[in-house]
């Protein structure tokens, strides 16, 4: 059951029931009518995950929205036992007369994602150990090299990666974010941005990312897991 999936295989195992693939994990909310009710809903997924629930299953619960990320915890990505208890928590919502959505194009709420944060570095190696210890972050499961993320302990702030500059560029921000967003919502979200005064840098590397920039060059990349396969 711990047999790990690719992007696409875990990206089409889970469209139809209201999850999405983002950054190794599985995603999907439930809107709520309160923070009880909420909190009930959250007893019902945790009981269907029975003992797989530690090591699979993050809560985010508010009293307007429920936020459910599936992900192997001993492998740090999605494997075949992550579906089926995607479909299995999907099941569990709507027997509470609720809806497991990813949020496509519902304009007000947005679509489920995950936010990282880039910085480009001349020497990874001598200042990833300065942002671990100033944020108090952790080594990402099975990755302790110096591209591999920085998370969060408790899962509730950004992952941070560093990306290898081979020059410096002192007149361009070394510091961005990353907004990783289902595969169906990132053309949305593109044109939103530009709507609002964006522009676009570069979309050479689309579907996998756009770079965009504000009016004043601040960059940002919105992200999928597409196109990052050879």
């Amino acid at each position: 059951m711990e047999q790990a999936l690719s992007r696409e295989e875990a990206s089409e195992a889970v469209l139809d029931h209201g999850w999405r693939y983002l950054l190794g994990t599985l995603q999907t909310s439930v809107p709520v009518r309160s923070l009880a009710q909420g909190i009930r809903l959250t007893s019902r997924v945790v009981a269907v995950c029975g003992d797989d629930a530690d090591q699979h299953l993050r809560v985010d619960a508010s009293p307007d929205l429920v936020v459910l990320t599936l992900q192997s915890l001993t492998r740090a990505t999605v494997t075949v036992r992550d579906v089926e208890l995607a479909r299995d928590i999907s099941a569990t919502v709507r027997e509470a007369g609720l809806r497991a959505e990813p949020g496509i194009g519902t304009g007000a709420q947005r679509s489920v994602q995950l936010v990282e944060i880039a910085i480009d570095a001349l020497d990874i190696t001598r200042i990833r150990p300065f942002w671990k210890a100033v944020l108090g972050y952790a080594d990402e499961v099975g990755g302790e090299g110096p591209t591999d993320p920085l998370v969060d302990p408790f899962r509730l702030g950004p992952a941070l990666w560093f990306q290898q500059m081979d020059r410096a560029r002192p007149q361009r921000n070394r510091i961005h974010l990353d907004v990783s967003v289902p595969h169906d919502e990132a053309l949305l979200r593109v044109e939103a941005a530009l709507a609002a005064g964006g522009r676009l840098v570069s979309a050479r590397r689309a579907p996998a990312f756009w770079v965009l920039a504000d009016a004043e060059d601040n960059e940002v990349c919105v992200t999928t897991w597409q196109g990052r396969d050879a």
